[in-house]
């Protein structure tokens, strides 16, 4: 698999098709493996008209990183895609497509970059700005509890806890793709990571798709609700089934091509 070297990481990455570049960030702890492996974040379909890019952001997947909680706030994270984007696509913008954490970190990359993209694709936008403070101050607090008891207890309370309701009771994988040197420092990063101020995002020209899902706290509605909102060009499109949400897939296709 190739990789691009940035400080204190190497970010592994896939590509397959032809065409135009669209590259894909997936969420907090997890991997490009592991989103394929669960199912619900499948953007293989865009290889039918796109180079599909996918890599694993830093400290995740096959990706290495070093216990830096600032390398993992989702403005760094922004900046590997942004040197990634660079080596894969250094002529043309780029389509890009995330889940959670991805979809954060190319908002914060198409505020910083807005003439590296053509359209964006966001599902599961996560906490952000008023409701972003409490999911914070849950992440800083695993990460002293991973410090002091390790990963194992962690790992049993992820398993434990109920999932979304509108995933139907699927079963996931509660074993991070962060090993567990890294893990403190990938919460502590997210917990001082929020989304870019509206002013900013008011000013991000890109025709955008929004994917939210119901009945997740972690990702709640009303950041998809306020992102429809400021971005100027916005599409929410809100799934409230497992139906909707194997159809993101093929209706990012449908958006990007």
């Amino acid at each position: 698999m190739p990789t691009l070297t940035r400080t204190r990481a190497d970010l592994d990455y896939s590509l397959t098709g032809d065409g135009p570049v669209a590259i894909t960030a997936h969420g907090l702890t997890s991997s490009r493996e592991m989103a394929a492996a669960e199912g619900l974040f499948d953007w293989s379909a865009l290889a039918g008209t796109h180079t599909l890019v996918e890599y694993d952001a830093r400290g995740h997947g096959r990706s290495t990183g070093a216990p830096v909680p600032a390398d993992y706030t989702w403005s760094a994270l922004a900046g590997d895609l942004l040197a990634l984007i660079d080596q894969v696509s250094p002529d043309a913008p780029v389509d890009a497509v995330g889940a959670s954490m991805g979809s954060a970190t190319i908002l914060w990359a198409a505020v910083l970059r807005p003439d590296r993209f053509r359209r964006l694709v966001l599902s599961i936008p996560p906490t952000a700005w008023d409701t972003r403070a409490a999911q914070a101050d849950s992440y800083q607090r695993d990460a002293r509890a991973v410090e002091q008891h390790g990963i194992d207890p962690w790992v049993r309370a992820a398993a434990a806890a109920p999932g979304p309701e509108v995933l139907g009771g699927l079963d996931f994988d509660p074993q991070p793709a962060v090993p567990a040197t890294l893990l403190p420092s990938v919460l502590r990063g997210a917990g001082a990571s929020d989304l870019p101020d509206p002013a900013l995002l008011a000013r991000v020209p890109h025709p955008t798709l929004l994917l939210p899902w119901t009945t997740d706290p972690g990702h709640p509605i009303t950041t998809a609700t306020a992102l429809a909102r400021t971005l100027p060009e916005a599409d929410l499109r809100i799934a409230a089934d497992l139906t909707a949400i194997r159809g993101w897939g093929a209706a990012a296709a449908d958006f990007l091509a």
